[in-house]
């Protein structure tokens, strides 16, 4: 079975305050072309669903044609934490994830999908730390940033690019149950990209 976990992109789309609105239309029309309808999108590389490149905060850092795509394929865990403001080793040590390479975490804090939220649940650098320490290679999140909203400093970003940790940020879990998934979410080949739109889904056995 296939669960979708990608968030639908419509000129409704919310995005961060200040980046590039989501748009798509129809350039040539059937009607007006004889042939084809074709349309033409405009986004910001954070839109929706969507993966961190590491030069998205480090002008260092490998850029989305640079990731290994391996990161983006395979098994992976869902939990629920809900209720939690700043997520923490000692939260994530109240489940087992012993052999978890990719874990994705509900969190249910974005409460309105139709509006950019104003707070969210976020990443404790030492949860970066405590994931290096058991493998896990990705980090997927249901809001729209592994920090703070207004944070400019990016601690938790910083901290996963240390330990090694991908960033996948932006799904949508809200039908989705705790348990082991085959997760696929492959970014575009965007040369010298800062981050890339994904469709992200869950597959189970």
């Amino acid at each position: 079975m296939i669960i979708d976990i990608s968030r639908p992109l419509s000129n409704q789309t919310p995005t961060w305050p200040g980046d590039t609105p989501f748009d798509f239309e129809l350039t040539w029309t059937k009607e007006a072309s004889g042939s084809v309808n074709v349309g033409k999108l405009e986004m910001s590389t954070h839109t929706g669903t969507h993966i961190d490149a590491p030069f998205h905060f480090d002008t260092e850092g490998k850029k989305i044609h640079e990731l290994d795509l391996a990161l983006y394929c395979g098994k992976a865990k869902v939990i629920h934490l809900a209720n939690t403001e700043i997520i923490t080793a000692h939260e994530l040590r109240k489940f087992d994830l012993s052999g978890t390479e990719r874990l994705l975490i509900r969190t249910d804090s974005w409460e309105d999908s139709m509006r950019f939220p104003e707070k969210i649940s976020y990443f404790h650098p030492d949860a970066a730390a405590y994931m290096g320490e058991l493998g896990i290679k990705l980090i997927g999140v249901d809001v729209p940033s592994v920090d703070f909203i207004k944070s400019r400093e990016l601690p938790a970003h910083h901290s996963f690019l240390e330990h090694s940790i991908s960033i996948l940020e932006g799904l949508n879990l809200s039908e989705t149950e705790q348990g082991d998934y085959e997760l696929i979410a492959l970014p575009l080949p965007i040369v010298g990209g800062d981050g890339s739109p994904v469709r992200a889904i869950l597959r189970t056995s």
